[in-house]
């Protein structure tokens, strides 16, 4: 798959996947599971949401 994600828009997801999934751990909720989505995604670099759309945060070479 052609990665979507720019570094800015990876960073932010990383962050707010930790915070959440430490928030999860410390509440001892399920809740923390929200956190899966953003970092699996922040790790491969793809947004699923991102495809239909045709939207891309990296950024592209010019010619």
């Amino acid at each position: 798959m052609k990665k979507n994600m720019g570094s800015l828009d990876r960073t932010v997801r990383l962050v707010i996947g930790i915070v959440i999934a430490a928030l999860g751990i410390y509440y001892e909720s399920w809740w923390g599971l929200l956190a899966l989505p953003l970092l699996i995604t922040s790790v491969v670099r793809v947004c699923p949401a991102y495809l239909p759309l045709g939207l891309s945060t990296c950024k592209t070479k010019e010619e």
